[in-house]
């Protein structure tokens, strides 16, 4: 993977307990600049506590956390950084405009209102009430309000939640024109397919540590998987009784297998069904690669 320089922002052997629950049990994690990581993880992995030590929200109970080669709740560091978090407590009165004007103000050389407007293609809500917006409209305007500071560094909780389709690619072009331009992302998300078209590294968490730390394509490659869609008539029973088939579903007519010796299985599907059609061979996604991966070690973790 490519060399960064020093990091902007890491947790060494951060560690966090509430009560009885540890949050975080000795995490490492890297930031740099021009780097966008998808942090990923099933719900209590760890990834909420671990952006509040690094937003300063919150400290560690053993561990060193930096921001800028500073603790995270100096006020310097902080206007470095932008944030979007998954709910967000705004004055439903204002309208957009006033929203943006006011966040701008909170920094030493902000954005153009015009600009964070055009970033997050909301120029058309500006005068608009925030109250009186779309679930995906406010997520935007808060995307905007991120910016607000030329940040360095963002962090991106679920930024999509409730767009639509449009709205949610135009969001990932201006992520990525941000990460071109040497800002440091991170995101978490639930979407997978998210993860996989944006980022650049998959950090995925599990029970307050990393189990995997890597690009996309080296997450994928742990999963000799390839997927084999098609329409056919054959009985889905039967193809699950083949060897190397894994799984295989119907849907709307369309057989979906999941199979880790793929040019047996084809051979197979097209003798057994010459009129088969519609065929498609892909390998294993990102989704895949997670769910075998926390599958794999919450098996080790009951078994041991």
């Amino acid at each position: 993977m490519k060399q960064h320089a020093a990091p902007v922002a890491s947790l060494v052997g951060a560690v966090k307990h509430y009560g009885s629950l540890t949050a975080l049990d000795g995490l490492d994690l890297m930031l740099h600049r021009g780097e966008l990581v998808a942090l990923l993880g099933p719900n209590g992995a760890g990834k909420s506590t671990a952006i509040g030590l690094l937003l300063g929200l919150i400290r560690a109970d053993a561990g060193r956390v930096e921001l800028f080669g500073e603790e995270p709740q100096s006020l310097r560091a902080r206007r470095r950084v932008g944030v979007m978090l998954q709910s967000a407590m705004l004055a439903q009165t204002l309208r957009v405009g006033e929203l943006l004007r006011l966040t701008m103000s909170y920094y030493p050389s902000p954005r153009t209102l015009d600009e964070c407007a055009t970033l997050a293609g909301i120029t058309d809500l500006l005068s608009r009430p925030y109250a009186k917006l779309s679930g995906g409209q406010q997520r935007r305007v808060q995307f905007a309000m991120a910016l607000c500071g030329r940040p360095e560094l963002l962090f991106l909780d679920e930024p999509t939640v409730g767009m639509d389709i449009d709205a949610r690619q135009r969001l990932w072009t201006a992520i990525r024109n941000l990460v071109s331009e040497g800002c440091g992302v991170v995101l978490t998300t639930h979407y997978l397919e998210e993860a996989e078209v944006l980022a650049q590294r998959v950090v995925v968490l599990a029970k307050g540590r990393v189990l995997s730390d890597c690009s996309v394509d080296a997450l994928r490659s742990r999963v000799a998987l390839t997927r084999i869609c098609c329409l056919s008539g054959l009985d889905e029973v039967a193809i699950a009784r083949w060897t190397h088939v894994v799984s295989v579903e119907r849907d709307s007519g369309r057989l979906h297998i999941r199979t880790d010796a793929p040019e047996n299985i084809l051979r197979r599907l097209l003798d057994a069904d010459p009129s088969l059609s519609e065929l498609e061979v892909m390998r294993a996604g990102l989704a895949e690669a997670f769910t075998e991966l926390t599958r794999e070690t919450s098996t080790e973790q009951e078994a041991a």
